[in-house]
């Protein structure tokens, strides 16, 4: 589609054009084409200090070779109050120049239309932005170790006639990503009735207590047996270093030492 723009040579069409080249560099595209010199023709020069955009995209293209614009443009449409005629014109691009053939006499001449002018890649800068978007991808794909929980719960039948096998059953069925099921016993509440405590361990980033009391524990189906469920320990699981697990071992020996030499003290006779 054709970017329109009003009288460039009025305060409100430079106006308007500087608040285009806000964020951009070119007319259209990522590199300079056809499009920036229907636009850089239809400007007066010089365009008032004001007008910081415009005057940094004038001076960009000012400095580049037009015959060496590779972008094919888009077209650009440019209303014009200038005109008597017409309240519009379509600047159409300007036709491609013909390339010289190099000839033996003229060698800088052909070097020259090899230069890339707008800072095209080479083969290996390619390689190596590629190299580095894989980096990136493949660290930012690296999920961070969670923590985990050990989690005691209580998990009550309705009365006395609830099968209790049944009733744990139901809670080792709930499964889900993150969620271990550990030991569990029978615990007597009042005659005749018992609850279940059974060890969970989550990791925390996936699992939800709350959520999997009130959405699987005692929701349809397994509400025929459990009739309530309650947190009894919340514990985060700590994972020493093993370096800090031998100072913890030398220093409980060490006591136990101390503890001798005291009780020898204070008997006043040898251990052995």
């Amino acid at each position: 589609m054709a970017v329109q723009f009003t009288d460039l040579n009025s305060e409100q069409g430079l106006k308007q054009l500087d608040d285009y080249l806000l964020t951009r560099s070119y007319i259209t595209g990522y590199q300079a084409s056809r499009d920036d010199l229907s636009v850089f023709a239809a400007l007066r020069h010089p365009v008032p200090a004001e007008f910081v955009n415009v005057n940094r995209w004038h001076s960009h293209i000012a400095a580049l070779v037009g015959p060496s614009f590779s972008g094919a443009g888009v077209g650009v449409h440019i209303e014009s109050g200038a005109t008597s005629a017409a309240t519009s014109r379509d600047l159409a691009p300007p036709p491609a120049p013909e390339t010289p053939v190099p000839t033996a006499e003229a060698p800088a001449e052909a070097d020259d239309d090899d230069l890339d002018l707008f800072g095209e890649e080479t083969e290996e800068e390619a390689a190596a932005a590629a190299e580095r978007e894989a980096a990136k991808k493949a660290a930012g794909a690296k999920k961070k170790e969670s923590g985990k929980s050990s989690v005691l719960l209580d998990v009550k039948p309705w009365d006395d006639e609830t099968d209790m096998k049944k009733l744990e059953e139901c809670v080792r069925s709930v499964s889900m990503p993150g969620l271990f099921w550990g030991a569990s016993k029978f615990v007597q509440v009042v005659a005749g009735i018992k609850k279940l405590q059974i060890m969970m361990t989550i990791v925390d980033d996936e699992v939800s207590v709350d959520n999997l009391i009130e959405d699987f524990l005692i929701s349809e189906p397994n509400n025929e047996y459990i009739q309530s469920c309650d947190i009894v320990a919340f514990n985060k699981i700590c994972e020493f270093p093993p370096l800090f697990l031998l100072y913890t071992r030398v220093l409980h020996l060490h006591l136990k030492d101390m503890l001798e030499l005291g009780l020898v003290q204070i008997l006043g006779r040898d251990p052995g």
